[in-house]
């Protein structure tokens, strides 16, 4: 299981970079006025879609059921059900784009109520509308993913949204050089990422024909369908916990002048340790422990959510710790450029330094989903998600009010940690969660390695004063700064014994057993 992880991280890492590349440009091109607010609103939209899509979700609910069908009928049912539903997400995302396009002036009314009357609203619609149709193509790359992690072929899933980042960094260079109409400009990369989607969709069908799916596909809406897409969408919404946030947060900000920009920016920071977590979660965990429950080997069982935990609280707690540390100076090199100014950098440090302290909620949640998921268990989650999105809402708004755009923060953390928490006292109650004894000696050392690395990260800070340091020099302090950070906390997991080098080695070498590859 390991080196699946790995394999998906390492695809995941290398999309997050991109991605910071592609906001880093966008920001520059954009800046964070009326035009930037409109495309990040818009994109916002689509981002969620395609992050609920494409990145693990599906996988919470196709994965469990197709190897449900595949052991119990074999090969043939099993390539039927993958047509239809392949066939039924089609046809169903291509008539939500129509109806999406026809509906937007209303629905983006609904997402940035502050944009009413403005001329910002018509720019957000006319960028959705063009950016809509990745939706359709979405609809069978989605289904082409989830069948290949399903199959154990982990790295198909794993590097095939890079092509949506390369697109539009290549698109977003062009347009620097020409140096366009700022509102013109967001037209044409909303343009270019129904594009992204195409690119995608045509490199899976050429690489993914390994992946068995029963011809003619088509649409069905049989008691089977009807049953998995009943469990399928609340596990879908429920994966998109995080997503969902960041949409009910640029709700309340967008009657704050670039607000929504802001946030936008800072979540970019936080996607980046949740992405690789929750990528891998979606992906690897739920089809190993879906084996695991239906095999009735309750060790199995407990090894694989201990590797879960111990990989999300691994990641996630150096990363907290790191952008609360240092949000200020990672902002200033990634976004303080061209038309993103010195105020738009501080503002968006802030607003990191409080949705940095949701990580380790969020991390937690999409390690513990898994446990519901492969039980075929939606239902829960998706109470979880809601009652954490509704403190949310509630929270920002109120804090909002007061403390502007930071309170709105504030409040999506909180949103965070009610929803982890639901997990966690619904899970113990149900059917408690398996955690190994190595597991339960080793967490509270990847704590403690935590705490000194960051003791250590913030006397650095102090000492070196990064805010009176020019773009290179910061490039390079970060740099050192960060790198030593790893290093300290690598060398202090060791110290403590919670990794073993050689046991490390050998499980990256070690491939899965049975590969599903049909």
């Amino acid at each position: 299981m390991i080196r699946s992880f790995v394999t998906v991280l390492s695809g995941t890492l290398a999309s997050r970079l991109l991605g910071f590349g592609r906001d880093a440009l966008i920001a520059a091109l954009l800046g964070a006025g009326p035009v930037a607010d409109a495309f990040l609103a818009a994109f916002q939209l689509v981002n969620v879609v395609r992050r609920l899509l494409t990145e693990g979700a599906l996988n919470a609910a196709l994965v469990p059921a197709w190897l449900r069908i595949y052991q119990q009928a074999g090969t043939m049912q099993a390539a039927a059900f993958a047509g239809r539903v392949l066939g039924t997400v089609s046809a169903g995302l291509f008539a939500a784009t129509v109806g999406l396009a026809l509906l937007m002036p209303l629905v983006m009314a609904i997402l940035a109520p502050g944009f009413s009357g403005e001329e910002t609203l018509t720019l957000a619609v006319d960028d959705s509308r063009l950016m809509l149709p990745y939706l359709a193509f979405a609809g069978p790359s989605t289904v082409l993913l989830a069948l290949s992690s399903a199959q154990r072929r982990f790295a198909l899933a794993a590097f095939a949204p890079l092509l949506f980042n390369v697109a539009l960094i290549g698109v977003t260079i062009v347009l620097l050089t020409q140096h366009p109409d700022p509102a013109r400009a967001a037209l044409l990369l909303a343009a270019t990422i129904g594009v992204a989607g195409l690119l995608q969709l045509a490199m899976l069908a050429r690489r993914g024909r390994g992946v068995r799916i029963a011809s003619p596909v088509r649409l069905a809406f049989d008691a089977e369908m009807r049953g998995f897409f009943a469990n399928a969408l609340p596990g879908m919404v429920a994966s998109a916990g995080p997503q969902l946030l960041a949409v009910a947060g640029a709700i309340i900000a967008s009657s704050q002048p670039s607000a929504v920009s802001w946030l936008y920016f800072a979540n970019r920071l936080i996607e980046l340790p949740l992405g690789l977590v929750g990528v891998a979660m979606g992906t690897v965990l739920v089809p190993e422990l879906t084996r695991a429950l239906h095999g009735g080997n309750k060790q199995a069982l407990a090894e694989v959510q201990s590797h879960g935990l111990e990989l999300t609280i691994g990641l996630a707690l150096p990363a907290t710790l790191g952008l609360m540390i240092l949000n200020d100076p990672i902002i200033r090199l990634l976004f303080e450029h061209g038309a993103f100014t010195s105020d738009d950098a501080t503002a968006t440090a802030h607003v990191l330094g409080w949705l940095a302290a949701a990580l380790p909620a969020q991390v937690l949640t999409k390690a513990l989903q898994p446990a519901f998921f492969a039980r075929e268990d939606t239902q829960t989650p998706l109470r979880a998600t809601l009652i954490g999105c509704g403190v949310a809402i509630a929270l920002a708004f109120l804090l909002g009010q007061r403390f502007g755009v930071d309170g709105i923060a504030a409040g999506l953390a909180l949103g965070a940690w009610a929803n982890a928490a639901v997990l966690i006292r619904r899970g113990t109650a149900s059917f408690g969660f398996a955690i190994s004894q190595a597991s339960r000696r080793r967490l509270p050392r990847m704590v403690l390695a935590a705490a000194i690395m960051g003791a250590a990260l913030a006397a650095a800070v102090q000492l070196t004063s990064p805010e009176t340091t020019g773009h290179l020099g910061l490039a390079a302090l970060l740099a050192v700064l960060i790198g030593g950070a790893v290093m300290l906390y690598v060398g202090l997991l060791s110290a403590l014994r919670v990794v073993s080098w050689g046991e490390t080695v050998r499980a990256l070498r070690q491939r899965p057993a049975g590969d599903l590859h049909l």
